[in-house]
């Protein structure tokens, strides 16, 4: 980097104007200006009268000359400012000698600009007056008095590389607080100093000292905002001790990086800085760095992350001036008392793109020991320099805030007087005289070590500290915009294909109903003739009335058993909503349950008027459409994937996840579903497209962000980890895991600094979230109280289905069989959007014990339920939210363990584990030991899952996490005893454990295999109230097969063969229950699929081939 030129440079003055001016003696007094800079006066203007309208126009030019070698630097630029002080000249008296003059005001410019790159700059500084001036009286109305100033150079004092390289240093110390009692506004004056040492070129140190401090008692609070101060004494005008523009705004104690940010301080913070004395200096030092001095001060906080930052104070003792009768005040160096220290941990001004640090710090005793421990550091700023290096600040001289640069042999410049009366080596001669670092290969000389100091321990039995603000112009280590990560994120990712427009309004809503209607209306049609043959009679009333209901009975059993009834209401869903949302304008929740009920009487009336218009608009004669495909929806193929995975099925479980994706390649849930299911089985590579997929639907999603990142992890691709991560903490800088996420990927990268802030980051975002939740607890109690009665019917994962039997007692006869079933399903999609308005809540209800009823009973109340509330959505077992298990305060690692665990990123895990382990806010607790169970329980480690459990129930044997699990432990080694004495323990909790579906599906398993038929079909019961599936239904039926109640048996079993109707074990049990009650051309057709499927059970086929035997039918090939 290109140093500062050595020729010198003049930086030019010029005072232009004076306005509003006015003097003691009368409204034309005569004035001049002088300017001082750096305690030296750089000269006078000539002497102007001044204007009736108060105006005085100096044109009064002076120079800086700037030396690099001695004198005047471009550093003082930076803290020492430009006085202008306005005079007035007294007429003179008669025998009068020498003229007398009185100064009205002082005016303060800030040079900066000089340092910014700027040639010149113009500004209009306030004339601040003097005490006794004149100029402190002001009419109302009238302006402020002020000069007129222009500042230039010839040629930028720093190059362009330089600016954009070099840095600004702005230190303010606010206030101490909560002094000891000793410390008494009355008795011997003292000077109150705080000092640090920043690191410059080379071997030399700056030293910033804060002199002066105000001790005030305690009562009220200081104000905010508060101007700052300029650090220098003996300024005239009180005004002008204010830098322009620089303020003390304060803030929330938990956004500063101090030690006294946490919740439980709060009330401390209060008490000391509102009733407890406490010293004040509301002083700001500045401190410009070159180039080369930011690389040192950048290597000094690496090297030593905690600064000291000494408080001291020392009486000011009264010694004769030069002149007879004069006195002056000057500091007893050989008194320093109450020597203190605070450690400011540097460290986050290394966080990219962090510019500032404020926070209150503890002041503890001076001990040489502790602070070299801490610091590294074995230079005292006070003790071993002694404070007259600056300048022993005598009042009325200017000084500078920072003292000339400290000379490392400064121990061989002491004289005799650094001994006291006896000749003895004064304390802390010894010290070595400058800082340290840890990776210097200079070795530390020996020292005589403090073992104690009273008077600093009274700041610890005080509980003193000190608020300080660190600031930088520009941030060490730059961060990335968020402009620049989105367009990398979008380099890395291909862009989504442009989604297909689609025209809308109500009357293409009733059209493509009609559409619908014909289109279903020509699939039962047809049903209905290949069962019946296509030619009827001319007359109804030549069919009777009993052979017209046997074929609506045999129709509606062929539509639920085959599927179609359930697809032909999916298909028209759709087209209802359409409807509800362009014609009737409803897109929001209903106010009350009447209007709920008035809006679905409407619209079922015009469903059914708009079905007959479409119906006669459809001739008989026209050519039938093809019969629509059965299909599920995608919530359901997202359930049954589910079932596949955790029964270890995964090519089954494939063939669920991409049959989602071919349907709805635009859902971006989709996409992470299969990915995180490629992850369980370890296809890192497939994981990682479907992840990048994803995020190309929605390049702001965080989720996707997050996994991408996981997955470029593991696959080592670290820059793009880094890309991935960064943009997901721009985006959502509030979420926590995302911030645990980076940290993590820091550590793998050996960046302790940056692993430190994304850690301190995302334990302020969980605190900040914790205290609003405790202040949100009330209403968030009330509103979950609420939604436990409600039982939604459609969720994020919901799955929508109806009833449907195989037998119909009631119904239209003749060929209106077809028109009577448009009418049912009509009605009941038409109550499902409508039902579909309500706020989505994914609660679970509350299971209530069931009595031992009748199997019809009982059957009855749990489809007359879903007729209401339809189906509850699988996401009560997906993700549990308020029937979880009262948890203790989670960690940022507990909080990125369960989203790795969510979405099967094992391999993550047991890093994030370690964590958990070693942070203070948790170590092993029940949660801790359940992860590591889990995960240990994927690899069938069943040795070390036992393990984990027991130490999990050692810490909270009530927890129904850990039973479950114990459960899942004993089914799969296949020790089914135990896992269903765990598996009922689970149950019996009044708390759910957050995997209650397979629990229910495991246990009315075991049931099944001990013949425990009325258990089992209970708690198959609970399943379906629950959370519905093909596999639930089907173990309901098998229960009730093997309890003889046959026709609940064949709800259950085409309940089941509606949700899945590849599924051979249904299809096998239907054909037994055909079987039994006689039915033979179904007994045919379901032992046909049976077979077709090929059923894996042989006991069971052989229990179907025996009774077809016994009833002498079933099977065609007989």
């Amino acid at each position: 980097m290109d140093q500062p030129s050595s020729a010198v440079r003049t930086v030019n003055i010029t005072v232009t104007n004076g306005y509003d001016l006015k003097g003691f003696k009368g409204d034309t007094p005569v004035t001049f200006v002088r300017a001082e800079f750096n305690q030296a006066v750089l000269g006078d203007s000539s002497k102007i009268t001044v204007s009736p309208e108060g105006t005085a126009k100096y044109n009064f030019t002076c120079n800086i000359d700037l030396n690099p070698d001695g004198g005047v630097t471009v550093d003082d630029l930076a803290h020492k400012p430009l006085f202008l002080t306005v005079t007035e000249v007294l007429p003179r008296e008669k025998k009068q000698k020498d003229e007398k003059t009185l100064t009205l005001g002082q005016a303060v410019v800030d040079l900066l600009p000089l340092l910014e790159g700027e040639e010149s700059f113009e500004t209009t500084v306030p004339l601040h007056p003097v005490q006794g001036s004149p100029l402190e009286t002001t009419l109302p109305g009238s302006k402020p008095c002020s000069l007129d100033v222009k500042v230039f150079v010839t040629e930028p004092l720093l190059t362009p590389a330089q600016v954009a390289a070099s840095n600004l240093l702005k230190v303010t110390l606010e206030a101490a607080y909560s002094v000891p009692e000793s410390f008494m506004p009355v008795g011997p004056q003292q000077n109150y100093m705080v000092g640090l040492q920043v690191p410059s070129v080379g071997e030399k140190d700056y030293s910033m000292i804060f002199k002066n401090g105000n001790l005030k008692l305690g009562g009220e609070r200081e104000p905010v905002p508060r101007p700052k101060k300029w650090p220098i004494a003996n300024i005239l005008a009180p005004g002008a001790n204010n830098i322009p523009d620089e303020f003390i705004v304060g803030g929330p104690y938990e956004e500063e990086e101090g030690e006294l940010n946490h919740p439980e301080d709060r009330e401390l913070r209060n008490q000391a800085e509102c009733l407890k004395k406490r010293i004040v200096w509301d002083l700001e030092s500045r401190c410009f760095l070159h180039p080369s001095a930011v690389a040192s001060f950048q290597k000094r906080i690496a090297d030593c992350r905690l600064w000291p930052v000494e408080i001291t104070r020392v009486p000011l003792i009264v010694v004769p001036k030069a002149k007879p009768g004069k006195l002056e005040k000057i500091e007893d160096e050989n008194q320093l008392s109450f020597h203190g220290v605070a450690y400011v941990n540097m460290v986050p001004l290394l966080y990219p793109g962090v510019k500032r640090i404020r926070g209150a710090f503890h002041v503890y005793p001076y001990l040489d020991g502790t602070v070299f421990e801490k610091t590294k550091c074995l230079f005292s700023l006070f003790r071993d320099t002694g404070h007259h290096l600056v300048h022993n600040n005598k009042a009325g001289g200017l000084n500078s805030p920072l003292s000339k640069p400290l000379s490392k042999n400064l121990k061989e410049e002491r004289t005799g007087k650094d001994k006291d009366i006896d000749g003895r080596p004064r304390l802390g001669e010894l010290q070595a005289p400058s800082i340290k670092s840890q990776s210097s290969d200079t070795p530390l000389e020996s020292e005589a070590p403090l073992s104690h100091n009273l008077e600093g321990q009274q700041y610890v039995e005080a509980g003193t500290y000190i608020v300080l603000e660190i600031q930088l112009d520009k941030a060490l280590v730059p961060k990335r915009m968020p402009e620049e990560l989105a367009r990398r994120v979008k380099d890395m990712i291909p862009p989504r294909p442009p989604l297909t427009r689609r025209t809308g309004g109500a009357q293409k809503a009733v059209s493509d109903y009609h559409s619908q209607i014909k289109s279903i209306s020509r699939a039962i049609l047809n049903e209905y003739h290949r069962m019946f043959g296509k030619h009827r009679p001319k007359e109804e009333s030549d069919i009777d009335n009993e052979t017209m209901e046997e074929q609506k009975c045999q129709l509606n059993y062929e539509l639920n058993c085959s599927g179609k009834y359930f697809a032909f209401k999916e298909q028209l869903k759709h087209a209802v909503v359409k409807i509800v949302r362009e014609k009737y304008l409803k897109t929001t929740a209903f106010e009350s349950q009447e209007e709920l009920q008035t809006f679905i009487s409407e619209l079922y009336v015009f469903l059914v008027d708009q079905m007959h218009v479409a119906l006669n608009q459809a001739m008989p004669e026209d050519a039938p459409s093809s019969t629509s495909t059965i299909q599920t929806s995608s919530e359901q193929l997202r359930l049954f994937a589910f079932e596949a995975e955790v029964d270890e099925k995964f090519e089954m479980a494939a063939v669920y996840y991409e049959e989602r994706l071919v349907r709805e390649p635009q859902n971006l849930e989709n996409w992470l579903d299969y990915g995180s299911f490629c992850l369980l089985t370890e296809d890192n590579i497939k994981a990682q497209e479907c992840f990048r997929k994803a995020l190309s639907l929605n390049e702001s999603h965080v989720h996707s962000l997050l996994l991408c990142g996981v997955l470029a992890v593991l696959l080592e691709n670290y820059e793009q980890a880094e890309i991935f991560f960064e943009d997901a903490t721009c985006l959502e800088p509030t979420n926590v895991v995302a911030w645990t996420l980076l940290g993590l990927f820091y550590e793998i990268q050996n960046n302790d600094i940056r692993m430190e802030m994304a850690f301190h980051e995302a334990f302020k975002q969980l605190q900040a979230r914790t205290l609003q939740t405790k202040l949100k607890s009330t209403a968030t109690v009330q509103n979950i109280e609420e939604g436990v009665k409600t039982e939604p019917s459609f969720g994020p994962w919901g799955i929508t289905q109806e009833s449907s039997t195989a037998i119909k007692s009631e119904g239209q006869t003749g060929p209106n069989t077809a028109l009577s079933s448009l009418d049912e399903f009509l009605e009941e999609s038409s109550k499902a959007q409508s039902d579909s308005q309500e706020p989505i809540i994914t609660v679970q209800p509350l299971e209530s014990s069931l009595t031992q009823k009748s199997s019809n009973a009982l059957l009855k109340e749990l489809t007359s339920k879903k007729e209401t509330s339809k189906c509850q959505d699988s996401s009560a077992f997906f993700s549990p939210t308020h029937q979880a298990i009262p948890q203790p305060p989670v960690t940022i690692f507990m909080e990125t363990i369960r989203f790795l665990m969510k979405v099967n990123a094992v391999q993550f895990v047991h890093r994030v584990l370690a964590h958990e382990l070693l942070c203070p806010q948790g170590g092993p607790s029940c949660e801790y030991y359940l992860v590591l169970a889990q995960t240990h329980l994927l690899k069938k480690d069943f040795a070390k899952t036992e393990e984990y459990l027991q130490q999990a129930a050692q810490m909270d044997y009530l927890n129904p996490n850990v039973w479950g699990v114990k459960g899942h432990l004993y089914f799969l080694s296949g020790n089914h005893a135990e896992a269903k004495e765990c598996y009922e323990r689970t149950v019996s909790f009044v708390v759910d454990a957050s995997e209650m579906h397979f629990i229910f599906l495991r246990l009315g398993h075991i049931y099944l295999e001990e013949k425990e038929y009325d258990n089992a079909k209970r708690t198959y019961m609970q399943a379906c109230k629950r959370s519905p599936s093909c596999l639930t239904w089907l173990g309901l039926g098998i229960a009730c097969y093997r309890l003889e109640e046959l026709t609940e048996a064949e709800d259950a079993l085409s309940e089941a063969n509606a949700l899945n109707n590849c599924n051979a074990e249904v299809w096998a049990y239907l054909a037994l229950v055909c079987l039994k009650v006689g039915r033979q051309l179904e007994a045919e057709q379901a032992y046909k699929y049976t077979v077709k499927l090929k059923l894996k059970d042989q006991a069971l086929l052989e229990e179907i081939h025996s009774v077809q035997e016994m009833v002498g039918f079933g099977n065609p090939s007989f």
